[in-house]
């Protein structure tokens, strides 16, 4: 039997959340969750509270929670961009009232094309994805007609073929502003160090650097690069290692593909009995947080994550409500960021330079 006068505590009390989150669902006030407000009001219902005494639940429309799936390879807390891009994406799909749920696609899942077990496509209205380059895996989601937006994807898509809207940061420019930088600077032997094939911001990364060797007339030297599968630069400790042992010349720099093949690289070097910056210079991209802690600190090129994050959803949404617009492919500026690993660009492009903390 009702309580006789339920009061707005009696609600929050058999929700366990706040009076005063009660308060505000109930009055439309506040930013409140879609899903939390749906919850108040579907227990005032059911305790007959003031204006929803006479409403029966059953027959109530109260709108159902909307949901965004994201799909990636890795854990959240594996990846500092991906942690960056999830957190600015929560923000911006929660304010429009959907739930995100994660889910990991395993390497079998990739192997024997199948989704997540917990991936429920009859309840998913989105999907964004992360660092998930397989193109046959690809085209499994794509083809599942539910709105997708692909923060980098794999670096063979064919565009016309590719039924999503895809967003990027900004590689090729950054990569050769950092390369004809080096040149400027009197380095004319530049090896390229990450797989160009391993997704489609490694192959602009790579096009950009050798864009900037062929407009100074410089030759690629195949040779002095390390350009092998990317698996292999994670398959087994001390990899690297050998692989730098291996080559029969090292050039005047290296422009990285990623910070963490730097950090690597820097390692490796070290243990050939060559330093960083005297003997060669490098660089990386993504300002994570391994490009300031190693010594020296590293020259990368920083990624507005967490805008990324608010920028896909807002993407997600315009397609969700719009979905026979044409697709976009749309690219987030980015930023070099120089540091001690090439000194002579901290002279050269003061503007650059990051401020000492």
């Amino acid at each position: 039997m009702a309580k006789e006068k339920v009061t707005i505590q009696d609600i929050a009390d058999a929700l366990g959340i706040s009076r005063n989150t009660a308060s505000k669902a109930l009055n439309d006030s506040g930013n409140i969750p879609e899903e939390t407000r749906n919850r108040v009001i579907k227990k005032a219902i059911e305790l007959k509270y003031k204006q929803f005494a006479y409403m029966e639940s059953e027959h109530t429309l109260i709108k159902t929670p909307r949901n965004i799936a994201l799909l990636t390879e890795n854990l959240p807390n594996t990846s500092h961009f991906g942690s960056l891009v999830i957190s600015g994406l929560e923000k911006r799909i929660s304010a429009e009232g959907y739930n995100l749920s994660i889910h990991i696609v395993r390497e079998m899942d990739q192997d024997l094309l199948t989704l997540p077990n917990n991936f429920d496509r009859s309840n998913v209205d989105g999907i964004i994805c992360i660092e998930l380059f397989d193109l046959n895996y690809t085209k499994l989601i794509t083809d599942l007609g539910i709105p997708t937006v692909f923060i980098d994807c794999a670096s063979n898509i064919r565009y016309p073929e590719f039924h999503a809207d895809l967003l990027m940061m900004e590689n090729e420019h950054s990569i050769y502003q950092l390369t004809s930088n080096l040149i400027e600077s009197g380095y004319n032997n530049i090896g390229f160090a990450g797989d160009y094939n391993h997704c489609k911001s490694f192959n602009e990364r790579w096009v950009g650097y050798q864009r900037a060797m062929l407009e100074a007339g410089l030759q690629v030297d195949l040779a002095q690069c390390i350009v092998d599968d990317d698996r292999l630069f994670f398959s087994k400790p001390g990899w690297l290692n050998e692989r730098v042992t291996g080559l029969k010349s090292l050039p005047d720099a290296y422009v990285c593909a990623n910070d963490f093949i730097a950090v690597d690289l820097i390692r490796a070097l070290r243990a050939r009995n060559v330093t960083v910056p005297q003997d060669i210079v490098l660089c990386g991209f993504d300002n994570a947080p391994e490009s300031q802690i190693i010594e020296p600190a590293l020259t990368t090129v920083h990624i507005y994550s967490n805008e990324m994050g608010i920028k896909a959803a807002e993407m997600l949404l315009s397609r969700i409500d719009h979905p026979s617009q044409p697709y976009q492919i749309s690219h987030m500026v980015t930023k070099p960021i120089i540091r001690e690993s090439t000194p002579t660009l901290m002279k050269t492009n003061p503007q650059t330079v990051e401020a000492s903390s």
